[in-house]
């Protein structure tokens, strides 16, 4: 055999240099993770303190929550619990939205609809948490 023979023609199309490649799905799929566990922790939390101890749902009103969050920290619990189910499930959603748009356009448009919609509700929901007044008038 001679050496000829093996040789390779060259490849049709140029190699490229790879592009530069960010880390950010992993660090997605990493989010997901912790903050699935954290949210499982928060939420049994929550459910537990609401529905279960001392009287149950019998015991929520008005009165309840405006003591509730009296305390700074029931109020970083439920922010915490709003901020990452909020961003949890707004991942998903652009995993969701990644898995099944077929164009480009599309893909596009519902990203932004899934941003405004997220910033939005986060905005509403933590300004409920650090303005709610409990000292309202009764009409």
């Amino acid at each position: 055999m001679d050496n000829e023979s093996l040789v390779l023609d060259k490849p049709r199309s140029p190699r490229r240099p790879a592009a530069r490649r960010s880390n950010f799905e992993l660090y997605s799929w990493l989010f997901m993770r912790i903050s699935g566990l954290a949210l499982v922790i928060l939420v049994l939390g929550h459910l537990f303190i609401m529905n279960i101890l001392d009287g149950g749902v019998h015991r929520l009103n008005f009165g309840f929550i405006a003591g509730r969050w009296s305390s700074p920290f029931w109020q970083f619990w439920d922010l915490a619990m709003l901020w990452l189910a909020q961003i949890h499930g707004g991942n998903g959603l652009r995993t969701i939205i990644d898995d099944y748009a077929r164009k480009d356009t599309t893909r596009f448009w519902l990203k932004i609809l899934l941003c405004v919609a997220m910033v939005v509700i986060l905005f509403v929901g933590t300004l409920v948490i650090f303005t709610f007044d409990p000292n309202i008038p009764s009409s």
